[in-house]
């Protein structure tokens, strides 16, 4: 089993590389300055997400990141995964079917009532460890999404 420890103050260096190859990955700009400072508060325990970081602490191998909202329909603390990232060697592996399934019962004791993953499309990798992962889509839904 992949091991799984909560980012904190710190972990800046090691999150980084992988932050950076993720945005890179997804043809997002990014500058290491930008992402120090969307770290910063995450990793200082705002209540608004939380990094996890897979493998050993001295090398690891990917990470996901949560953000924390409120839902009266599903009852109380919800959350969204942000990012999921694994090292593109090691890929193929079952290591994010791991991760998408840890991460439930890591943030249940946390109280967490829902985890929502979205994903570009049905045909994509990350829909595919969903499904496998018990993730269900909502049915006839769209998200719409406005960037300020």
């Amino acid at each position: 089993m992949t091991a799984l420890h909560l980012a904190r103050e710190g972990d800046e260096e090691r999150l980084l590389p992988m932050l950076r190859a993720c945005h890179t990955e997804l043809g997002l700009a990014s500058e290491d300055w930008a992402l120090r400072e969307a770290l910063g508060p995450i990793l200082s325990g705002a209540p608004h997400g939380a990094i996890y970081i897979a493998g050993p602490a001295r090398a690891p191998i990917g990470y996901a990141a949560i953000s924390f909202g409120w839902s009266l329909g599903d009852g109380g603390l919800a959350a969204d995964l942000d990012e999921i990232w694994v090292r593109p060697a090691i890929r193929g592996r079952g290591i994010g079917a791991e991760l998408l399934s840890i991460l439930p019962r890591a943030l249940a004791e946390a109280g967490l009532k829902r985890l929502r993953v979205i994903v570009p499309s049905a045909d994509h990798a990350l829909a595919r460890l969903a499904r496998v992962g018990g993730y269900r889509a909502a049915p006839d839904s769209l998200c719409w999404t406005r960037r300020f």
